[in-house]
């Protein structure tokens, strides 16, 4: 049963569901899964070192799916930043009509890409920020609460209060993003007022995530108290996975008393982070992980991991429905029943191997 939202009508998917851009994991063998399997799959435009790269794996990816997908460029404060221009270039002549973009004055770069028709899905973390891209022509925004993975923005607003206020003040479709993870979330962004949800932890923990297996069991262990805040100092702040290397920056952000980033810098390095993907260590490094790891139980393909998604949403609304009865109607139990399960349907298998005290 497809799902009809202003997301899968305009991008041309089955299931409302985004794949995020995620760097040293946005490669073709995860974007095409997504896309496979009725979602959205995203490539990431920096993950690969040149603009030429990038268009080398566009074109990997067309090999592997037949179904839309799209490239996310992410604009970051740095010493010598890239050539996001060249980057847009390549995918306007590679004739990517789905960009997600989000990060510092991404203006010139939107204008450059809805010259060329591109649907954009812009990640804001704030409403003033995403009133802003409205401005900018952007078609949707994803809006990104402070459970999610990587930059976080710097007001803490969850998405319980964040999706309420983009359904409120906002003039264009938005998305749901961080802390998603099954179809009863997206059954509750739906309600919120989103089109669809946007994951990025949750696809790291697939088959074809192309990180190594032991980050995937790492991920599975996790409970959602093991992520870190990092670089609040520096009004950066970023959600990490709450591991030695993190735990140490903390410290040292916490206690430096010149409050110079070159104290924390060697522990926030993405070249380790970039490591921890390829040598399984999750100590090795910094990588970035949202508060819904401790939703995340198993390791399935894409494929059964939407299947499943759109399983559980449809179940949800439909549960949903069935709580209206007409005015004097008798319910179905007036007194109403409550039991081991009936309020957490299977949770008797997912809480195999994962404590939840």
């Amino acid at each position: 049963m497809p799902f009809n939202t202003a997301l899968t009508r305009r991008l041309g998917i089955k299931v409302p569901v985004v794949q995020g851009g995620m760097q040293w994991v946005g490669y073709a063998e995860l974007a095409s899964a997504v896309s496979n399997a009725g979602g959205l799959g995203i490539l990431t435009a920096l993950t690969q070192p040149t603009p030429e790269d990038l268009r080398k794996e566009i074109r990997r990816c067309r090999t592997m799916t037949k179904n839309p997908f799209g490239v996310n460029l992410t604009l970051l404060p740095a010493l010598v930043p890239p050539d996001y221009g060249a980057y847009a270039r390549v995918i306007i002549e590679e004739g990517i009509n789905i960009v997600e973009t989000a990060g510092n004055s991404p203006g010139p770069v939107i204008k450059q890409l809805k010259a060329a028709n591109c649907i954009i899905l812009h990640k804001c973390t704030t409403i003033r920020h995403a009133q802003s891209a409205v401005k900018l022509g952007v078609d949707f925004l994803s809006i990104d609460g402070f459970e999610c993975a990587g930059h976080v923005g710097e007001s803490d607003i969850t998405n319980f209060i964040l999706l309420s206020r983009a359904r409120q003040s906002l003039s264009i479709p938005f998305i749901a993003s961080g802390g998603f993870a099954d179809g009863q979330g997206l059954a509750a962004a739906l309600s919120l007022g989103a089109e669809g949800i946007n994951m990025g932890t949750r696809f790291m923990c697939t088959v074809e995530a192309p990180i190594h297996q032991k980050i995937k069991e790492a991920i599975v262990q996790a409970q959602e108290t093991d992520t870190e805040l990092v670089l609040r100092r520096w009004r950066n702040t970023t959600r990490l996975f709450a591991n030695k290397v993190v735990k140490d920056a903390v410290k040292i952000e916490k206690e430096s008393t010149t409050g110079k980033f070159e104290e924390v810098a060697p522990y926030v390095s993405g070249k380790r982070g970039r490591q921890v993907f390829l040598n399984g260590d999750k100590d090795f490094g910094v990588w970035t992980a949202g508060q819904v790891i401790g939703l995340i139980h198993d390791i399935p393909t894409c494929d059964e991991l939407i299947s499943r998604i759109e399983r559980e949403a449809i179940e949800a609304l439909q549960k949903s429905t069935s709580l209206i009865v007409e005015e004097g109607q008798v319910p179905a139990s007036a007194s109403g029943t409550v039991g081991k399960n009936t309020n957490n349907p299977g949770a008797e298998v997912w809480g195999v191997g994962k404590s939840k005290l």
